[in-house]
C-alpha cells in the first residue's frame, strides 16, 4: 500500500505545480510604466562677452505640461560674443561649428532630427542692433546659416529682451532649487509648499532683478505671468541695458576721462594706455563722449586708489531724484519692495567671491561689505598682484565692481541691512550653473508634445505567455502519468 502511495507522489507533486502556477498566472496584475525614453534640446546661450552651450534632457512622458529637465553637457564656445564679428560675420557661424560637432556626439543619433535647437542672443546683441540693424541682422544670418546645416530641429536665433532674460533667469534658479515641483522619496513628483525666491543676473552688458509679487505692477510693462507644473506665478522682471559689469567699467572710464585726469577706481601705482575709439564706440558712453575727437589718439590714466572718488564716481550712474510711481529702484522704473529670499549669480558672484576668498574679506553684511569695498579700493598695485597674481588681468577693475554692485543693492534696488542678509551670491545651485537658458528650456518644452507613458504588465508579456505554457504542460503531463497509473492498476496483470 506504502509503495503504491509513493508511486503516485511525483505525478501528484507535478500536478500541483502546475496548478499552483496556473492559479498564480490567473491573479491580476497592475500595469506599471515603462522606463522613459530621453528627449534632448540645445540652447547657445550668445552673451556681450562669449557663447555657452547648453544640452538638457528631460522624460519624454512629461510632468504637468513641463519637462522634467535636467542638464545633459556644456561646451564653451572659444573667442568672443557673437557681436564681435559685427564686422566679419561669417566668423560668427563657424565660431560655433566646435561645440555643434560635440552636440552630434552627445545627443543620440537616433534623437538628432527631433532635438530643438535654439540660440538666443542677449545685451551685446541688444546693444549692436541699437547702433547698426544691418550689422545684427547679418550676424543671426550667418549664424543661421551654420546651425541650419546640423541635423538638429533648428527653431531659430534671435535677440531675447531684457525682460526674458531675467524671467528665465528667476526660472532657472527657482527650478534648480526645486522651489517649483520636487521628488520625494516615495517616488513621486509633488509641489513644495515653500515659495519662490528672487533673482539678480549681472552680465556684461546689463543687470537684471525679477522677484515674485502678490500685487500687480503699477507699470505693465514689468510684470510678467507664467504658468509651470500647473501653477501660475506673477512676476515683476526690469532689465537695466548698459549696466552689465563691461559697460559699467568702460561708463567709468569714459566718465574719468571726462571729469578727471586720473582713475579713483584703479589702485594706486597701476597705469594704462586707453584708445579712446574703444571707450567711444559704445552707445553706452554717448552720453560722456565728446562731440569731436580723434578716434585714433590714446590717454594714459594713472590709478589713485581713492575709495571716495571712486563712490562719487559710480554714484553718477544712478539718477534717483525721479520717479513717476509710488516708488522706484533707479532712472525712474518701477519698483516694488524687494521681499523674501534671494540669489545673485554670474558677476555678483565673482565680485564677491574675490573680495571673500583672495581678500579675505567678510560680506555678510551691508555694513561688512561697505568696510569691505574701502578696503579693497585701498589697496595699490603691488599689494594686489601679491594678493592675487593669477587674476592679474581682472586686478584693475575689481574696486569699480564691487563699487558699482554696493550701490547698485542699496542705492539701486533699496536692500536694506535686513534685506541683504536674505540674498545669496552663488554661482551654480545644484551642482548647474545659474542662467537664463535653462529657464528657457523649461518654458519651451511646454510646446513640444508629450509621448503618452508606456504601460507593461509587472511581468513582460512574452515572458509571461512562456511560464502559462510550462505550467500548463506540467499540468497535462502530471494528469497522463495518473491516468497510465491508474490503467495500470486495473489490468489483468496487476491481479
Amino acid at each position: 500500500m506504502a509503495g503504491k502511495v509513493l508511486s503516485l507522489l511525483p505525478p501528484l507533486l507535478l500536478a500541483a505545480a502546475g496548478l499552483a502556477g496556473l492559479l498564480l498566472l490567473c491573479v491580476p496584475t497592475r500595469d506599471v510604466r515603462e522606463p522613459p525614453v530621453f528627449k534632448y534640446g540645445i540652447v547657445l546661450d550668445a552673451g556681450s562677452s562669449h557663447t555657452s552651450m547648453f544640452i538638457y534632457k528631460w522624460p519624454a512622458d512629461k510632468e504637468n505640461d513641463t519637462g522634467i529637465v535636467g542638464q545633459h553637457s556644456s561646451c564653451d564656445v572659444h573667442g568672443g560674443g557673437i557681436s564681435s564679428y559685427a564686422d566679419d560675420p561669417s566668423k560668427a557661424g563657424q565660431s560655433l561649428v566646435e561645440c555643434l560637432d560635440q552636440a552630434l556626439r552627445d545627443v543620440p543619433k537616433e534623437r538628432h532630427v527631433g532635438t530643438p535647437l535654439y540660440l538666443g542672443a542677449t545685451a551685446g546683441m541688444r546693444l549692436l542692433n541699437l547702433t547698426s540693424p544691418e550689422a545684427s541682422a547679418n550676424v543671426l544670418a550667418a549664424v543661421t546659416r551654420t546651425l541650419t546645416h546640423y541635423p538638429f530641429d533648428f527653431r531659430g536665433a534671435r535677440i531675447l529682451s531684457g525682460q526674458d532674460e531675467g524671467v528665465f533667469g528667476w526660472v532657472t534658479a527657482n527650478y534648480l532649487l526645486e522651489n517649483f515641483i520636487k521628488f520625494s522619496w516615495a517616488g513621486r513628483w509633488f509641489r513644495p509648499r515653500k515659495g519662490t525666491l528672487g533673482a539678480m543676473d549681472l552680465g556684461g552688458a546689463s543687470t537684471q532683478i525679477t522677484f515674485e509679487t502678490s500685487s500687480p505692477a503699477e507699470d505693465p510693462a514689468n510684470e510678467v505671468r507664467l504658468r509651470l507644473y500647473g501653477q501660475p506665478y506673477r512676476v515683476y522682471t526690469h532689465s537695466f541695458l548698459c549696466y552689465g559689469r563691461d559697460q559699467v567699467l568702460q561708463r567709468l572710464l569714459a566718465r574719468a576721462l571726462q571729469t578727471h585726469d586720473v582713475h579713483p577706481c584703479w589702485p594706486k601705482g597701476y597705469s594704462k594706455e586707453v584708445l579712446l575709439r574703444a571707450v567711444y564706440e559704445s552707445p553706452c558712453t554717448a552720453a560722456p563722449r565728446p562731440q569731436t575727437y580723434n578716434s585714433s589718439d590714446t590717454v594714459t590714466l594713472f590709478g589713485t586708489g581713492d575709495p571716495a572718488l571712486c563712490h562719487s564716481l559710480v554714484s553718477g550712474l544712478f539718477n534717483v531724484s525721479s520717479c513717476s510711481f509710488s516708488r522706484c529702484s533707479f532712472n525712474g522704473i518701477f519698483q516694488p519692495p524687494v521681499t523674501g529670499d534671494f540669489i545673485a549669480f554670474s558677476a555678483f558672484f565673482y565680485t564677491m567671491d574675490f573680495l571673500k576668498t583672495a581678500m579675505g574679506l567678510p560680506v555678510a553684511t551691508l555694513q561688512q561689505l561697505n568696510a569691505s569695498v574701502i578696503a579693497l579700493c585701498s589697496q595699490t598695485w603691488s599689494e594686489l598682484q601679491t594678493r592675487a597674481p593669477a587674476e592679474e588681468s581682472r586686478l584693475p577693475n575689481y574696486c569699480a565692481g564691487a563699487t558699482f554692485i554696493q550701490q547698485l543693492l542699496t542705492q539701486g534696488y533699496r536692500f536694506d541691512e535686513r534685506a541683504f542678509r536674505r540674498v545669496t551670491f552663488q554661482k551654480k545651485a545644484g551642482d548647474t550653473a545659474v542662467g537664463w537658458a535653462l529657464g528657457y528650456m523649461l518654458n519651451l518644452t511646454n510646446l513640444i508634445p508629450a509621448d503618452p507613458p508606456g504601460l507593461r504588465k509587472g511581468t513582460d508579456f512574452s515572458s509571461w505567455v512562456v511560464l502559462l505554457l510550462l505550467f500548463a504542460a506540467m499540468l497535462l503531463a502530471a494528469l497522463v502519468l495518473l491516468l497510465r497509473k491508474a490503467r495500470s492498476a486495473k489490468s489483468p496483470s496487476a491481479i
